[in-house]
């Protein structure tokens, strides 16, 4: 679901990954600005990582999480970077670490080794997948790009034995004509499936911000999510314009004693920068992950809008997604 730049300031134990990152800490700031980074698996992440051993790598503190292909001596390297649009491609790619090898052993994060995450670059198409090992430090994973269009591909992971994780960038084609989408605007709702999802809060630059999000269906609450990846809600976030890479954890959960399986999922985050955020939040409920997205602006401190969000267009919520 690493050191690389942090969104967030988290309250409660919270987990929050810029680039892959675990932990209290800072987004990157304004786009080409250096910035401090964090870790996806700094420590333990709302309980449910259990790998967490000694560094043995040290971190490159001044990169964004997932704009670069390399980054502290580990890099991706796909067997290709053209796709066929909307045909299933058995996508192949490999993690070298520091000493020119492929990576093999990897630290389990949310229940998984390497979480793999696809958005074409305007933004839409966005899948959150989980490859497989093939052999020889080699991922396989099924992948169909929905639509003609420049995509961004992100590897988020965490190599055995190394104390911070890595959140790894790289660019991938599906030929053909295309029209980028523009960003939807700034809403407070999302449906997708029947369900009604709203987001509650607003991002300020430079102070803890709030955001709960509140999952309903045919009007009313549900109160019965259901775990996935040792949570009952994940959020991804990407920062319109460099596709600059959070993963945020919720407050609590499963099992703890007092976190609630909904209605409500709640966040904390600190964002340190002005700008437009996708925000993707994936939640499991009768035994089906759906994916609820929202536009969100992080206003400068003493400058949020007092606007009321326009509601969600139709397409909202309805892009290809896949676990």
């Amino acid at each position: 679901m690493n050191t690389a730049t942090k969104l967030g300031a988290f309250a409660l134990g919270l987990a929050v990954v810029f680039g892959g990152a675990v932990g209290l800490g800072r987004m990157v700031g304004p786009v080409g600005a250096t910035a401090e980074s964090s870790a996806h698996a700094g420590g333990v992440q709302g309980g449910h990582d259990k790998t967490m051993v000694p560094s043995t790598t040290p971190a490159n503190t001044n990169v964004p999480g997932g704009l670069q292909i390399s980054q502290d001596g580990y890099t991706l390297t796909p067997q290709t970077t053209t796709v066929t649009p909307g045909r299933r491609t058995d996508f192949r790619f490999t993690v070298t670490g520091p000493d020119g090898r492929p990576v093999t052993r990897y630290a389990t994060l949310h229940e998984k080794e390497l979480h793999f995450i696809v958005v074409r670059r305007d933004l839409s198409g966005f899948q959150h997948l989980h490859p497989v090992h093939a052999g020889n430090g080699v991922w396989s994973v099924p992948l169909t790009l929905p639509a003609a269009g420049n995509y961004r591909a992100f590897a988020d992971f965490q190599a055995y034995g190394v104390k911070d994780g890595v959140t790894l960038g790289m660019d991938l084609s599906a030929p053909g004509d295309f029209s980028p989408k523009a960003l939807p605007r700034r809403t407070t709702t999302a449906s997708v499936d029947g369900y009604a999802v709203a987001l509650k809060g607003n991002l300020v630059a430079g102070r803890t911000s709030k955001l709960t999000l509140t999952v309903s269906r045919d009007g009313k609450p549900v109160t019965d999510l259901q775990p996935y990846l040792g949570a009952y809600g994940h959020l991804v976030a990407l920062r319109a314009g460099d596709l600059a890479y959070l993963h945020v954890h919720p407050d609590g959960e499963p099992g703890d004693g007092k976190t609630k399986p909904g209605p409500a999922i709640t966040f904390y985050a600190e964002v340190p920068s002005a700008g437009s955020y996708r925000l993707y939040l994936d939640f499991q409920h009768r035994r089906a992950v759906r994916t609820a997205e929202f536009t969100a602006i992080a206003h400068a401190a003493g400058t949020e809008a007092t606007s009321t969000p326009s509601s969600p267009s139709p397409s909202d919520g309805d892009d290809e997604h896949g676990h």
